[in-house]
């Protein structure tokens, strides 16, 4: 197990202060040591309200020796619904049969009615009737029953033998059946052929009036008809009901016939088993549980994905123009993807110029934007135990700031759909290196964010960007210009290599000692972040008439050197081999390193 030899901690307080660790062959135990090294540090306390926020920022010297900001840490909650309190299942239960039912009617893919035609129906129903009225001396109100043969055949004359009281009681009743059609809106295609009838009486004169009285003689085949009681007379009437009630039977039968729609969203079913809950929780959280609200941004987030074009869009080329300015790298120490924006990136004139001078190259960077997001999802496998959000970091150095309208229109645009379309994705917000006119900004806008996003949002000041991002991403996970030791390309350390992470005081010099036993090659790196100290390397042999081998000379490391010192030493006896950081600055210092033995073939 590891050592420290820090009589060590208590004789901190005297000047110059020693710290001497002793390193097994075991990483992991160095770890515990070290971490126990960093408990006493108040920064390490737990995070507090978003309050700091609160406060004025007087200066830019102010920000930088110390975090700006850090909100109460967002505690994630659940996604098994066993584990939820009985509102929330009750919701979700509500929720799911909303869903249900629009799937029912396919409410999600069907296009909206258009709720002008309905408006103009009473309207045209007015003018048929007055056209009607205005038909009715001229001619008996036709019955939608005519029959084009006999009226040709029948004499107009035959008209005036009829008896006067039959044509009344006639007419009567087809007017009767005329109203009672109006009123049903499936009949409206029958009193439609009733005004193209009144409407050539207008346009032909009198030749369509005895062609409309032989058509209605031609109905009446004998008088015997005309003697029968209006219940019987009614019939053509009642049978056009029956006739059409089958319609309104048609129009009901296929709801329940005709299977559910599928819905998709992030490629996973919208129901049908705990994925789809998974999902369906997201946006009811978005929506603080209001079933109606949540409802409601499910239909408007299908409806943009598909007007959108997600599917297809997830297959486009877009090109690598912005590959660093957004980028996935690594995991936090709760196992998040973590997406790096970097805004300082767009100080090159020519991406500014290709992102945001005319609206199709800012379009096409918003589809970008929005492809990059979809394809991480897409990784996510929607367990309920499992992860489904990532921690996003956001870098300001450099950022083109509130006076740049293109490139506030597009993040704002780029923002609005991200919270309307994706809820609950981002575990965590770290904003690292804040300049001073952010903290007004976001005074300005934290009254308009609820106290869940607020809740989700770290702030950190140039000086404290590396140790901020410790406290959530394990340095062997953090990028190089981040402070961190993780590297592109083929490393001799990957991130399965754990990293060792020592608080340097001022005035104060550290040594790592690295035992070696067996043969082989001892590989190590070392970083001191913002580095000012002063390092060596060194290996002692066990046997006391050995002789110490210089591997490093001592020599001041400058904060703009090479980030990381890597070395080796092949091992040819037992030993150790010292790592020595004298730092003398005023200001603590955080030292990351590791070592691993290779053989010696390699």
């Amino acid at each position: 197990m590891a050592e420290e030899h820090e009589k060590p901690a208590a004789s901190a307080v005297e000047a110059p202060c020693e710290v001497a660790v002793v390193e097994s062959d075991a990483p992991p135990a160095e770890k515990s040591v070290t971490e126990k090294e960093a408990v006493p540090e108040p920064e390490a306390a737990p995070e507090k309200p978003a309050g700091v926020v609160e406060e004025p920022a007087k200066a830019e010297e102010e920000i930088d020796p110390k975090i700006v900001a850090q909100s109460v840490s967002f505690k994630e909650e659940s996604y098994v619904v066993g584990e939820l309190p009985e509102p929330q299942k009750k919701a979700l239960d509500e929720l799911k049969q909303l869903i249900q039912e629009a799937l029912n009617k396919h409410e999600f893919t069907a296009p909206p009615t258009p709720p002008p035609v309905k408006e103009e129906k009473p309207a045209v129903e007015e003018e048929k009737k007055e056209e009607e009225k205005a038909a009715e001396p001229e001619a008996p109100a036709p019955v939608c029953e005519a029959e084009p043969p006999k009226a040709e055949e029948a004499p107009a004359p035959v008209c005036e033998a009829e008896p006067p009281k039959t044509e009344e009681v006639k007419t009567e009743v087809a007017q009767e059946a005329c109203k009672a059609e109006e009123v049903k809106p499936e009949e409206t295609v029958v009193v439609a052929e009733v005004v193209e009838a009144v409407a050539k009486v207008d346009d032909d004169g009198a030749k369509t009036v005895e062609a409309i009285e032989e058509t209605i003689v031609g109905v009446v085949p004998a008088p015997e008809a005309a003697t029968e009681e209006p219940a019987k007379e009614a019939e053509p009437a009642v049978e056009a009901t029956p006739a059409e009630e089958p319609k309104t039977e048609a129009e009901e039968a296929p709801a329940p016939s005709v299977e559910p729609e599928e819905v998709y969203i992030f490629g996973i079913p919208i129901l049908g088993d705990e994925r789809s809950d998974v999902i369906l929780l997201k946006f009811l959280r978005a929506r603080d549980y209001k079933v109606k609200d949540a409802f409601t941004m499910i239909k408007n987030t299908v409806r943009w994905r598909k007007e959108f074009g997600i599917d297809a869009l997830l297959e486009e080329d877009l090109g690598s123009h912005w590959d660093k300015v957004v980028f996935t790298h690594g995991v936090d120490k709760e196992g998040h993807s973590v997406c790096y924006n970097v805004f300082g990136e767009f100080q090159n004139k020519e991406l500014y110029q290709n992102t945001f001078t005319d609206e199709e190259k800012r379009s096409k960077f918003i589809k970008w934007r929005i492809q990059f997001l979809e394809k991480s999802i897409r990784k996510f496998d929607f367990n309920p135990t499992g992860i489904s959000t990532i921690v996003q970091v956001n870098d300001l150095k450099s950022s083109p700031g509130l006076f740049k309208r293109e490139h506030n229109q597009v993040t704002n645009q780029a923002l609005q759909l991200l919270q309307d379309n994706y809820p609950e994705f981002v575990a965590k917000q770290v904003f690292i290196n804040v300049p001073w006119w952010y903290l007004a900004f976001n005074r300005m806008i934290s009254p308009f964010l609820t106290q869940r996003t607020k809740s989700k949002f770290v702030f950190a000041g140039p000086s404290k960007t590396a140790e901020t991002l410790f406290k959530y991403i394990a340095p062997e996970h953090v990028p190089v210009q981040y402070g961190g030791l993780s590297k592109e390309g083929e490393c001799e350390f990957t991130t399965a290599d754990p990293v060792t992470e020592v608080t340097v005081k001022p005035a104060c010099k550290h040594t790592v000692e690295i035992p070696v036993s067996e043969s082989g090659v001892l590989v190590w790196e070392v970083r001191v972040v913002a580095w000012d100290v002063s390092y060596g390397a060194e290996f002692v042999p066990s046997a006391e008439d050995g002789y110490t081998i210089i591997l490093q000379k001592t020599r001041k490391v400058a904060p703009t050197d090479e980030p990381v010192i890597s070395n080796s030493y092949k091992i040819g006896e037992a030993g150790k081999v010292v790592l020595t950081i004298d730092n003398q600055s005023s200001k603590k210092k955080k030292l990351l390193y590791r070592s691993k033995i290779k053989p010696a073939s390699d």
